[in-house]
C-alpha cells in the first residue's frame, strides 16, 4: 500500500529528499508523474490509467506535504523499508489504508517508472 502524510505533519520537509520516486511534495506544488522516474508523454500506469506524464497535477494537499499514491511503492525495488517513514520526526508517514498493493504491484510500479535501474 502506499503511504500517507498525516495531519500532524510538521512540514519539516525530512521525507521529501528520501523518496526515490519523486513521489512527496511540498504542500500547494503541482506534481507530474515524470518528475524522478522514466515516464514520459502518454502513458498507462501499472492500474491500467492513461495520463500524460509531463503534465501539471493538482496538488493533494494545500497545506502539508503530500505522498503522491500512483508514484509511491513504500520503497520496494530500493529500501528495506519507505525511507519517509524513516527520517519523519513525528511518525506522520504512515501505510494509506485506501490504496492497498501488494508487494508484486509495488515492484511492478517500481519497475514501471524505473526500467533501467
Amino acid at each position: 500500500m502506499a503511504i500517507i502524510i498525516t495531519d500532524e505533519c510538521i512540514n519539516c520537509g525530512a521525507c521529501e529528499p528520501e523518496c526515490p520516486n519523486t513521489a512527496i511534495y511540498e504542500g500547494a506544488d503541482d506534481w507530474r508523474y515524470k518528475d524522478g522516474t522514466s515516464l514520459d508523454g502518454k502513458v498507462v500506469l501499472t492500474n491500467g490509467t492513461e495520463v500524460d506524464a509531463d503534465e501539471a497535477q493538482e496538488p493533494i494537499s494545500d497545506e502539508l506535504y503530500y505522498i503522491v499514491p500512483d508514484k509511491c511503492t513504500e520503497c520496494k525495488g530500493f529500501h528495506d523499508e519507505p525511507q519517509c517513514a524513516a527520517v519523519c520526526p513525528v511518525d506522520c508517514c504512515v501505510p494509506d489504508e485506501d490504496h492497498v498493493e501488494t508487494e508484486e504491484e509495488l515492484l511492478a510500479k517500481q519497475r514501471f517508472m524505473h526500467p533501467d535501474g
